[in-house]
């Protein structure tokens, strides 16, 4: 096998020092970086032969100078950050990393989810800001809470991660329905609905669905004005689904009874942010892959994408001569 001259330019966004990348040094010189902008990526990549990245922008500009540059792997699902048309005119082979988070963002969509009914992060704040102590009975009831049970969940994309959701959905004695712009096989009693009806039903409505040309925004004022009244909106899938402004507008209106997101259309978060400290809307820091054991498999996938591509039988693959 031969050895390579392997580049992560961007590997603080897999690991804090937590997750080791020594095992890609079965391949060869392993250089590693813990961010790269794109002047400091085109001069750090020049002389590699693989690049190893989460979201560090490959482009011409980028990638221009690499000239032996022939894989680029991803510790990630999503290529957008790739531009195939580039890499397939140069035959340079890019693989992700699919399947790795599903537990991870199920687990986490079920977290919010379970935040907003059992009102758990209040609770526990209205104690440790001294609250039971001052209360005449055993169970104040100072925020009020529901039952997932009799509820209908309506997933938005019924992959992989959509499934492990509806699974979930089913423990908790709620209705499962899914729309999905194809025929899909229903599992466990979830049942497919058209988007208009999936909306209008929900109590609970949770995005599981790829970014591309026909989700863009698809979270917009037309939209969440079919949805039930206070229902609760849930986006663990790509920010740039959401008109983030029309979302602010469906949560200060009272169509929605709240919402939670792990993901923006600029992350990091801008200092100007539409929704930032909007009532209602509770924002985690695109998290939702992130437990260790979740990121170990992602660079697993990785390294057995590599070795898959040396071997000359590539996995994975989205973009190069081996599409």
């Amino acid at each position: 096998m031969e050895k390579l001259k392997i580049v992560i330019p961007d590997s603080k966004t897999i690991s804090n020092g937590d997750v080791s990348f020594d095992c890609f040094r079965d391949f060869g010189e392993v250089t590693v970086y813990s961010l790269s902008g794109e002047e400091l990526l085109a001069e750090r990549i020049v002389e590699a032969d693989a690049v190893l990245c989460n979201k560090t922008p490959m482009n011409e500009k980028t990638l221009g100078r690499a000239k032996d540059l022939k894989y680029i792997g991803l510790f990630a699902t999503g290529y957008n950050n790739i531009d195939l048309e580039y890499t397939n005119k140069r035959g340079i082979t890019v693989c992700n990393a699919g399947g790795y988070s599903t537990d991870a963002v199920a687990q986490h969509t079920f977290a919010l989810m379970l935040d907003h009914c059992s009102r758990v992060s209040d609770y526990n704040t209205f104690v440790q800001n001294g609250g039971w102590k001052k209360s005449d009975i055993f169970s104040p009831f100072v925020y009020p809470t529901s039952e997932l049970a009799g509820k209908t969940l309506g997933i938005i994309g019924y992959g992989t991660i959509g499934k492990a959701v509806a699974k979930i959905a089913l423990a908790f004695n709620m209705n499962v329905i899914f729309y999905s712009r194809s025929p899909k096989q229903a599992e466990g009693g979830a049942v497919q609905v058209s988007l208009d009806e999936l909306v209008r039903r929900s109590d609970f409505v949770t995005a599981h669905c790829p970014l591309n040309a026909d989700s863009e925004h698809m979270f917009c004022d037309e939209l969440f004005a079919k949805f039930k009244k206070g229902a609760y909106f849930i986006n663990t899938s790509r920010g740039g689904t959401v008109d983030e402004p029309a979302l602010r507008r469906a949560l200060e209106s009272g169509r929605l009874s709240g919402a939670a997101v792990d993901v923006i259309d600029k992350e990091p978060m801008s200092e100007d942010c539409v929704l930032f400290n909007v009532p209602n809307l509770t924002i985690t820091p695109h998290i939702a892959w992130g437990p260790l054991e979740t990121r170990e498999r992602c660079v697993s996938i990785v390294y057995n994408n590599l070795k898959a591509f040396l071997e000359g039988r590539p996995v994975n693959v989205v973009g190069g001569r081996n599409v």
